[in-house]
């Protein structure tokens, strides 16, 4: 059996998911266009549940296992929006959920966290603790390990924001997408070769954490070494059935600064009067350095996320 998943499973996945997510708004800006010359089509996941499309993969995940998979809980390591994903997924489930999450996740993610019912273990901010701790929990608990990321349910899951986004407002020429360990992008790029086979799929990251681009330019993957960027969502390397989709579907990865995020991360804060947290801002980003044409083609821009610590907003807008 492939462990890789293809759209037929992102349609699965939609139908198992459809009773408990958001289908998610398509908003447009006119003075974002004006300003930018462009005609961009924002997928909203920052109004998904638990404020992140990761409620999309975390539920395929959860409702893909079967009884017995299930009985022991679930368990992963994340820095908040899939450790909040999973909490509440577990919960429509009734299931326990065990989350490792590093001791300098954002406050309001170790909240979300807490009150979707899940039992949190803290470890040091390296990939290598988060691993350890969850391997060491898992072994104690039983628990059904769910990745962040690289997980074949997780992939399709997220790939329906996309399906949505391509549903509702109908082409597009080109679709960008945020990349951390690549789960958005993977389903993203699954959805959009699918139903759009002509157009391209551009992935945006920090230069920061670059991990992703200069993957796919090397070919294989390159893990990501002290990542340091404000958009911490996206601090993780790339997975491997995330890359596998990746390097097959594709077109370009680019890397913004943080000044372009924090700038794309007012854009939309002051001209669309909705909130998102700096992972998602940084396609935008990618537009304000004016790394792609954008110029006579329809974009759709996948917001990831909108859970942003407000006590920590003079760090972004000074």
């Amino acid at each position: 059996m492939n462990d890789v998943p293809g759209f037929s499973d992102v349609e699965k996945a939609h139908l198992r998911i459809s009773p408990y997510v958001h289908r998610t708004p398509v908003l447009t800006s006119k003075s974002v266009n004006a300003l930018l010359g462009a005609d961009l089509y924002f997928k909203c996941e920052n109004f998904q549940k638990v404020g992140a499309f990761k409620f999309r993969g975390a539920t395929n995940a959860v409702m893909s296992l079967s009884n017995d998979e299930a009985k022991c809980g679930v368990a992963t390591h994340s820095s908040g929006n899939h450790a909040a994903a999973l909490a509440l997924a577990a919960h429509n489930r009734g299931i326990k959920a065990y989350v490792v999450m590093p001791k300098n996740a954002p406050e309001i993610k170790k909240k979300a966290v807490q009150g979707y019912g899940a039992e949190i273990t803290f470890c040091e901010p390296t990939l290598e603790a988060r691993e350890e701790t969850l391997r060491l929990l898992v072994e104690k608990t039983g628990a059904k390990e769910v990745h962040p990321y690289d997980n074949f349910q997780v992939i399709a899951g997220q790939g329906t924001a996309a399906k949505e986004m391509i549903e509702d407002v109908g082409t597009f020429d080109q679709v960008l997408c945020p990349v951390g360990g690549g789960g958005l992008l993977a389903g993203t790029s699954l959805s959009v070769k699918a139903l759009l086979p002509t157009a391209s799929v551009i992935a945006c990251e920090p230069a920061g954490a670059d991990d992703a681009c200069r993957s796919f330019k090397a070919g294989r993957i390159i893990p990501s070494h002290k990542p340091n960027t404000i958009a911490d969502g996206l601090l993780t390397s790339l997975g491997r059935r995330n890359f596998e989709i990746i390097q097959s579907k594709v077109d370009d990865v680019l890397t913004v600064s943080d000044e372009s995020i924090v700038a794309a991360m007012r854009m939309i804060w002051e001209r669309m009067k909705i909130i998102i947290e700096p992972s998602s801002a940084v396609p935008l980003a990618a537009i304000l350095e004016q790394k792609l044409d954008v110029a006579c083609k329809k974009t759709g821009v996948i917001l990831s996320g909108g859970n942003v610590d407000l006590n920590t907003i003079s760090t972004y807008f000074k």
